[in-house]
């Protein structure tokens, strides 16, 4: 028996409305010139007959592909999630999509999907992190779209910077935890190497603990990013091991705080009467445990809404110098510090 079937094409949809390819093609494309009561009737057509419309040809004409490329580091992550969600809103209204890519905290991945990604000619590209490959930054410097990097703020920008300093909004819950009176504070992380922003997040830890003439170097590997709750939990372990004298500890990440606050849990530590336990993301979780978990809200989806605006604003023109807008992340005090 032969399956196949013929592919539908404009002409399809023309006959069945009544009117030429051509004004089929111009409804698709939203064209002043055909009328809201014909452009409807080319619609319901197309819709009866289930035709989709292929703007490959039309796209190739006019040298424009409507897509957006997107690379994140995790797919899983609630806060880049988020990011990708107000990207994706602000962008929609112009009929924008986004390509995304999962580079799993790796920048070789990144830069492949960077190559592949110019490759296809997207209308701008949005990279997480202002850290890269050699090669790929020699990529996005002369890729000829705009490039926006996300969630960070470089001293070497590339192009469009949105984001925020994660050192710095560690150093501010350090100087919370200090004017409190505390001083033995420990700081639960990752693989530094592959975990960029992870890494600024530790750096400032250490750079606050030293400005305030505290030890440092109560720094406990937790794995490679991104930190499971499962991974938090151990690190915790080994930190009420051998370090049982420990005040307080700021983790990468609310789940990576979650885990160590059920394994305080587990052996019976008061949080936060016996210590504070704190968080970075302001996740969902973080809000919901017991008790609640004090954290950084660093405002994911409004990076990403405010990218989305920063894209429009240069693909009309309206944006032609390197734009650098800093996101100012709030300290969320809930009941696991007091």
């Amino acid at each position: 028996m032969n399956t196949s079937r013929k592919t539908l094409t404009m002409a399809d949809v023309a006959r069945r409305a009544g009117v030429s390819p051509m004004t089929v093609s111009r409804a698709f494309k939203t064209d002043s010139s055909v009328s809201e009561a014909t452009r409807q009737a080319i619609l319901k057509a197309a819709d009866d007959l289930g035709y989709v419309f292929d703007s490959t040809a039309s796209n190739l004409r006019s040298q424009r592909t409507d897509f957006i490329a997107v690379t994140i580091p995790s797919i899983n992550n609630a806060n880049f999630a988020d990011t990708v969600r107000g990207l994706s809103e602000g962008l929609k209204p112009r009929g924008l999509q986004i390509l995304l890519g999962y580079t799993d905290y790796d920048m070789a991945e990144e830069e492949r999907l960077i190559e592949q990604f110019l490759r296809r000619r997207p209308e701008a590209i949005v990279v997480t992190g202002g850290r890269h490959t050699p090669r790929a930054r020699r990529m996005l410097e002369n890729a000829g779209i705009p490039v926006i990097e996300t969630w960070d703020l470089p001293d070497k920008p590339i192009g469009h910077v949105i984001g925020f300093s994660n050192a710095q909004a560690v150093r501010g819950m350090v100087d919370h935890f200090v004017a409190k009176g505390l001083t033995r504070i420990a700081f639960i992380g990752g693989d530094t190497t592959r975990d960029t922003r992870g890494a600024d997040r530790r750096n400032g830890f250490v750079a606050a603990m030293q400005a305030h003439g505290l030890d440092a170097s109560r720094l406990i590997a937790a794995g490679v990013p991104p930190i499971s709750m499962r991974e938090g939990a151990e690190a915790m372990a080994r930190l009420l091991e051998t370090l049982p004298d420990t005040e307080a500890v700021i983790c990468v990440s609310d789940l990576s705080a979650f885990g160590a606050l059920t394994e305080c849990q587990r052996r019976g530590v008061d949080v936060p009467g016996r210590l504070w336990i704190a968080g970075f993301g302001d996740y969902e979780i973080a809000e919901i445990s017991v008790p609640a978990l004090t954290t950084i809200n660093p405002f994911p989806r409004d990076i990403g809404a405010r990218t989305a605006a920063l894209i429009l604003d240069v693909l009309d023109g309206k944006q032609d110098a390197a734009a650098k807008i800093a996101i100012s992340p709030e300290l969320m005090l809930r009941q696991s510090t007091g």
